[in-house]
């Protein structure tokens, strides 16, 4: 590891990474834990993220309002999240202020009461939240997207769960799902900042070393692909889309090559959707892929935003630089514009701690350990013009592919079916060729 870089098990299994910055005066920790739909049964959708919340709500010896207090009193940012798999609560303070934020965490996380009278308005809270992301078509679409070309399986279902599932989970519910994933050989605390690493593994000895180890949950099998096109009409003034394919698992070798991939393609104002489709056509305000990577399974995402009357072309459009990257490749000039882009964006985010704390914990959860910025330059640079087409030829198969919309199908009746029919005859082309 990395001199900078420490990691140490505790005793009940906890494992602690921490990297020193000595140029700042502040601290990043973050706590992770496996929780999220991946490991969320249909009848408790959504439990992870409800968990999340109602730990703000108070402790055994702290109200709402203390935590919050607490952490304002020296200037500290704490927050959560949940994805798909974690599960992080997060703070950003200054270092010397480090020992109350960890007993703070520690609180939430060992002590915190579950009130019912809490649980109830949080229930509320949530409720509004998947209210106002149904009002959000360009994020409702993703979700579409995934819980189709994942039909069925857990990491297809939303974070947030969904109205049913919300509205029925008791108090019980969240007590018995803690009990199952909040236990210490299922956690990883990272720390980035002006830390020394052996007073962090004391802080967190003393706070968190009573957390009783339990056995880890089985990891589920991975998810298979559904291809296929999937529509939800909605009045919308523009048709959301996403088009994808599966991808791959976070550890995976070619995950290098899988970023150039995703920058050549649409990562950026120069990537060939970009150009092609806004920028020289005008058809869409906005048009980008992304990679989303998980345990055991991955997927490539086109995001496009457009008029309903050309969305079907933007779909033709777009399945041809698809095909186009498969059959003729990349250029070079394209290969190291992809390359000093990813190195770029990386050297950057090092001057965060935050980021340097997610980094820390996101190698240690899915690698194991850490890797130092010569290994994945080298990484990035090791990259070829053939591995980028090899990779894609693999990954854009017709019978992995799948496309969700969001949009005004109920008004123009026939979209539907125009935008299917450009899906149906890419599939058949494929299939003649």
């Amino acid at each position: 590891m990395h001199e900078a870089r420490k990691k140490t098990i505790l005793e009940n299994g906890l494992v602690v990474v921490t990297e020193a910055m000595p140029h700042v005066r502040t601290a990043a920790m973050g706590i992770w834990i496996g929780a999220g739909p991946r490991y969320e049964e249909d009848d408790i959708a959504g439990v992870s993220h409800f968990i999340e919340h109602v730990l703000f709500k108070g402790t055994e010896s702290r109200t709402a309002l203390d935590i919050a207090k607490a952490i304002d009193a020296i200037g500290g940012q704490m927050n959560a999240f949940t994805d798909k798999e974690l599960t992080c609560f997060y703070v950003r303070v200054l270092s010397k202020h480090l020992p109350i934020a960890v007993e703070i965490l520690a609180d939430m996380l060992l002590h915190a009461t579950f009130d019912r009278e809490a649980i109830e308005t949080e229930r509320q809270v949530i409720l509004e939240e998947i209210k106002m992301y149904e009002d959000s078509p360009d994020e409702m679409v993703q979700d579409l997207f995934v819980q189709a070309i994942w039909d069925g399986h857990p990491l297809g279902r939303p974070v947030l769960g969904n109205e049913a599932s919300v509205s029925r989970l008791q108090r019980e519910d969240l007590m018995a799902y803690v009990a199952r994933q909040y236990h210490p050989a299922n956690t990883v605390v990272s720390v980035a900042g002006e830390v020394d690493h052996e007073e962090v593994v004391a802080l967190l000895r003393k706070h968190l070393g009573p957390w009783q180890e339990k056995p880890l949950s089985p990891i589920q099998d991975p998810p298979r692909h559904s291809p296929g096109v999937t529509f939800r009409s909605k009045e919308t003034e523009q048709v959301h889309l996403c088009l994808g394919t599966r991808g791959i698992p976070q550890a995976h070798r070619d995950r290098f090559v899988a970023a150039i991939l995703d920058n050549i393609l649409g990562g950026g104002m120069s990537s060939r959707l970009f150009q092609e489709i806004r920028e020289r056509r005008g058809l869409v305000y906005t048009i980008s892929s992304y990679l989303a990577a998980y345990r055991e399974g991955g997927l490539v995402v086109i995001y496009a935003g457009m008029s309903p009357e050309t969305g079907p072309e933007v779909v033709r459009l777009t399945l041809e630089e698809i095909e186009r990257l498969k059959r003729e490749g990349v250029s070079a000039e394209e290969l190291e514009r992809a390359k000093d882009s990813l190195k770029g964006s990386l050297m950057l985010s090092l001057e965060s701690t935050t980021n340097r704390m997610t980094s820390l914990a996101r190698s240690e959860i899915y690698f194991g350990r850490q890797f130092t910025l010569d290994e994945i330059l080298e990484g990035i640079d090791a990259v070829t013009a053939a591995e980028v087409q090899r990779l894609a030829q693999e990954l854009f198969r017709p019978d992995h592919m799948a496309l969700a919309a969001v949009g005004p199908f109920n008004e123009d009746k026939d979209l539907r079916g125009r935008i299917r029919r450009e899906v149906e005859a890419y599939i058949a082309a494929q299939a003649r060729s």
